[in-house]
Protein backbone atom coordinates (compact mmCIF):
# COMPACT_ATOMS: atom_id res chain seq x y z
CA UNK A 1 0.00 0.00 0.00
CA UNK A 2 1.50 3.14 -0.87
CA UNK A 3 1.75 6.08 1.72
CA UNK A 4 0.48 9.74 1.20
CA UNK A 5 2.91 11.71 2.61
CA UNK A 6 0.73 14.72 2.53
CA UNK A 7 -2.13 13.03 3.96
CA UNK A 8 0.11 11.40 6.85
CA UNK A 9 1.57 14.82 7.51
CA UNK A 10 -2.12 16.02 7.91
CA UNK A 11 -2.86 13.38 10.22
CA UNK A 12 0.39 13.80 12.43
CA UNK A 13 -0.59 17.55 12.38
CA UNK A 14 -3.92 17.34 13.49
CA UNK A 15 -2.87 14.31 16.18
CA UNK A 16 -0.51 17.28 17.74
CA UNK A 17 -3.24 20.21 17.63
CA UNK A 18 -5.47 17.73 19.13
CA UNK A 19 -3.22 16.66 22.12
CA UNK A 20 -1.93 20.16 22.43
CA UNK A 21 -5.70 21.29 23.06
CA UNK A 22 -6.23 18.34 25.77
CA UNK A 23 -2.64 19.42 27.87
CA UNK A 24 -4.24 22.87 27.91
CA UNK A 25 -7.27 22.19 29.22
CA UNK A 26 -9.42 22.34 26.06
CA UNK A 27 -12.93 20.64 26.03
CA UNK A 28 -12.13 18.25 23.42
CA UNK A 29 -10.63 14.91 24.76
CA UNK A 30 -8.19 12.95 21.80
CA UNK A 31 -10.13 10.79 20.68
CA UNK A 32 -13.07 13.40 19.90
CA UNK A 33 -14.29 13.91 15.96
CA UNK A 34 -16.04 16.89 16.36
CA UNK A 35 -13.93 20.54 16.57
CA UNK A 36 -13.36 21.38 19.75
CA UNK A 37 -14.37 24.94 21.32
CA UNK A 38 -10.53 26.29 21.38
CA UNK A 39 -9.99 26.18 17.97
CA UNK A 40 -13.36 28.98 17.58
CA UNK A 41 -12.37 30.30 21.02
CA UNK A 42 -8.54 30.96 19.09
CA UNK A 43 -9.94 32.16 16.05
CA UNK A 44 -13.15 33.73 16.85
CA UNK A 45 -13.62 36.95 18.83
CA UNK A 46 -12.80 35.97 22.00
CA UNK A 47 -9.37 35.82 20.71
CA UNK A 48 -9.62 38.87 18.97
CA UNK A 49 -10.46 37.70 15.60
CA UNK A 50 -8.16 40.12 13.52
CA UNK A 51 -11.37 41.31 11.50
CA UNK A 52 -11.71 40.90 7.63
CA UNK A 53 -8.47 42.35 5.74
CA UNK A 54 -9.44 45.58 3.52
CA UNK A 55 -6.05 46.35 2.26
CA UNK A 56 -4.20 45.78 -0.60
CA UNK A 57 -1.80 42.77 -0.85
CA UNK A 58 0.09 40.16 -3.32
CA UNK A 59 -1.82 37.51 -4.70
CA UNK A 60 0.75 34.25 -5.12
CA UNK A 61 0.33 30.75 -5.87
CA UNK A 62 2.91 28.67 -3.47
CA UNK A 63 1.84 25.20 -2.39
CA UNK A 64 4.02 23.16 -0.78
CA UNK A 65 3.49 19.31 -0.52
CA UNK A 66 5.09 19.85 3.48
CA UNK A 67 1.64 19.64 5.42
CA UNK A 68 1.21 23.48 6.08
CA UNK A 69 -1.05 25.26 4.71
CA UNK A 70 0.16 27.45 1.67
CA UNK A 71 -1.33 29.90 -0.87
CA UNK A 72 -2.94 28.26 -3.75
CA UNK A 73 -4.37 25.29 -1.23
CA UNK A 74 -7.96 25.47 -0.46
CA UNK A 75 -8.10 24.32 3.24
CA UNK A 76 -10.90 23.93 6.19
CA UNK A 77 -11.11 26.31 8.82
CA UNK A 78 -13.96 28.07 11.28
CA UNK A 79 -15.21 30.93 9.42
CA UNK A 80 -16.91 34.14 11.52
CA UNK A 81 -19.70 35.24 10.26
CA UNK A 82 -19.98 38.28 9.08
CA UNK A 83 -22.48 40.11 10.97
CA UNK A 84 -20.88 38.51 14.13
CA UNK A 85 -17.65 37.43 14.29
CA UNK A 86 -18.50 35.35 17.85
CA UNK A 87 -20.63 32.58 15.57
CA UNK A 88 -19.39 30.93 12.02
CA UNK A 89 -19.28 27.97 10.96
CA UNK A 90 -16.68 25.52 9.49
CA UNK A 91 -15.93 25.73 5.53
CA UNK A 92 -13.46 25.27 2.83
CA UNK A 93 -10.89 28.52 1.83
CA UNK A 94 -9.00 29.09 -0.68
CA UNK A 95 -5.39 30.48 1.04
CA UNK A 96 -4.21 33.65 -1.35
CA UNK A 97 -1.82 35.44 0.51
CA UNK A 98 0.07 36.40 4.05
CA UNK A 99 -0.88 39.73 6.27
CA UNK A 100 1.97 39.16 9.10
CA UNK A 101 1.10 36.09 10.78
CA UNK A 102 -2.30 35.08 8.92
CA UNK A 103 -3.12 33.92 5.93
CA UNK A 104 -5.69 35.57 3.33
CA UNK A 105 -8.31 33.62 2.19
CA UNK A 106 -11.63 33.82 0.80
CA UNK A 107 -14.58 31.57 1.33
CA UNK A 108 -15.70 28.65 -1.27
CA UNK A 109 -19.50 27.69 -1.59
CA UNK A 110 -21.08 25.46 -3.96
CA UNK A 111 -24.39 27.44 -4.36
CA UNK A 112 -24.32 29.01 -7.46
CA UNK A 113 -24.52 32.63 -7.87
CA UNK A 114 -24.04 33.30 -11.59
CA UNK A 115 -27.79 32.29 -11.62
CA UNK A 116 -28.69 34.70 -8.98
CA UNK A 117 -27.86 37.32 -11.22
CA UNK A 118 -24.34 38.88 -9.73
CA UNK A 119 -23.18 41.36 -12.61
CA UNK A 120 -20.97 42.89 -9.00
CA UNK A 121 -18.44 40.06 -9.98
CA UNK A 122 -18.65 38.81 -6.11
CA UNK A 123 -17.77 35.15 -7.03
CA UNK A 124 -15.11 33.14 -9.26
CA UNK A 125 -16.41 29.89 -10.67
CA UNK A 126 -12.98 27.60 -9.22
CA UNK A 127 -14.93 24.17 -10.58
CA UNK A 128 -14.82 20.81 -8.28
CA UNK A 129 -12.23 19.23 -5.80
CA UNK A 130 -11.35 17.10 -3.22
CA UNK A 131 -12.60 19.94 -0.74
CA UNK A 132 -16.39 19.12 -1.48
CA UNK A 133 -17.29 15.25 -0.97
CA UNK A 134 -20.21 15.75 -2.96
CA UNK A 135 -17.79 16.89 -5.65
CA UNK A 136 -19.80 19.88 -6.46
CA UNK A 137 -18.47 23.31 -8.21
CA UNK A 138 -17.54 25.63 -6.42
CA UNK A 139 -17.36 29.58 -6.07
CA UNK A 140 -14.73 31.97 -4.46
CA UNK A 141 -16.06 35.32 -2.70
CA UNK A 142 -14.00 37.97 -3.69
CA UNK A 143 -15.94 40.39 -1.23
CA UNK A 144 -14.79 38.94 2.07
CA UNK A 145 -11.34 38.89 2.45
CA UNK A 146 -10.02 36.58 5.65
CA UNK A 147 -7.20 36.71 7.90
CA UNK A 148 -7.10 33.65 9.17
CA UNK A 149 -4.08 31.94 11.72
CA UNK A 150 -2.34 28.75 10.26
CA UNK A 151 -3.39 26.69 13.93
CA UNK A 152 -7.07 27.32 13.28
CA UNK A 153 -6.79 25.58 10.20
CA UNK A 154 -8.31 21.78 10.27
CA UNK A 155 -7.39 20.25 7.27
CA UNK A 156 -6.31 20.96 3.95
CA UNK A 157 -8.57 20.06 1.33
CA UNK A 158 -6.72 20.26 -2.23
CA UNK A 159 -4.66 22.73 -4.23
CA UNK A 160 -6.26 24.43 -6.74
CA UNK A 161 -4.93 23.99 -10.40
CA UNK A 162 -2.74 27.03 -10.67
CA UNK A 163 -4.87 28.22 -14.20
CA UNK A 164 -8.26 28.65 -11.87
CA UNK A 165 -6.26 30.01 -9.32
CA UNK A 166 -4.74 32.47 -11.94
CA UNK A 167 -8.58 33.67 -12.64
CA UNK A 168 -9.08 34.29 -9.07
CA UNK A 169 -5.81 36.27 -8.80
CA UNK A 170 -6.89 38.21 -11.85
CA UNK A 171 -10.17 39.17 -10.05
CA UNK A 172 -8.62 40.54 -6.91
CA UNK A 173 -6.03 42.47 -8.89
CA UNK A 174 -9.01 44.13 -11.00
CA UNK A 175 -11.27 44.70 -7.94
CA UNK A 176 -8.92 44.91 -4.93
CA UNK A 177 -5.91 46.49 -6.87
CA UNK A 178 -3.49 43.83 -5.87
CA UNK A 179 0.08 42.78 -6.98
Amino acid sequence: MAINLRSLGNAVRTSLRVLERFRSGGTGSPGSTATPTPVRARTGVSAGYPGDFHGISAVHYAPEPDGDPDPGEVVWTWVPYEEDYSRGKDRPVLLIGHNGPHLLGLMLTSRDHDQDGNSAGDYVDVGTGSWDRQSRPSEANLRRILQISPEGIRREGAVLERARFDLVAAELRRRHGWS
